[in-house]
């Protein structure tokens, strides 16, 4: 780690992560077992569940229990370090509830190509384009008019 990183950032691309605050937050309405999260979250592959499980276990978010008996279980619960998420998690929870709508809006007007302003990317498209016609037509303007082809010629 360089030291001009901030020391929290680790623990900020955690809780950032894909699956982590999902994990979280059902994790909040209580403990459960591995299989049950898996069908709780649905579109989680289990290697992907199994590492996000380890690294918030690592972390003393989540406490897991192994359950003797027939079959061996294991259960997941949060610890108190990740009880004290609740209040921060409810309140993004809460945020996104009631903006889903606007972001959603903003998403699609995007895409639609309908942005404020265009891209470092397109303004250099059009400056690169803008050139190349300027520099053609004086180059063509410079040439004997038997030669019109020329204009077209790179």
């Amino acid at each position: 780690m360089t030291e001009d990183r901030c020391p929290c950032r680790p623990l900020l691309d955690r809780l950032g992560d894909r699956w982590s605050a999902l994990l979280l937050v059902t994790l909040q309405e209580g403990g459960c077992c591995y299989g049950d999260l898996e069908r709780r979250i649905g579109d989680i592959s289990r290697k992907v569940l199994t590492q996000t499980l380890r690294s918030l276990e690592r972390d003393g978010l989540v406490t897991r229990t192994v359950l003797t008996g027939t079959v061996v279980r294991v259960r997941y619960e949060l610890s108190e370090l990740g009880h004290s998420l609740a209040e921060p998690l409810g309140a993004i929870r809460g945020w996104i509830d009631r903006h889903q709508e606007q972001v959603e809006t903003h998403r699609r007007s995007y895409d639609a190509g309908e942005a404020t302003a265009p891209g470092v990317t397109e303004l250099r498209r059009r400056q690169s384009s803008s050139t190349r016609w300027s520099t053609q037509t004086a180059t063509a303007s410079r040439r004997p008019a038997s030669a019109p082809s020329a204009i077209f010629t790179p």
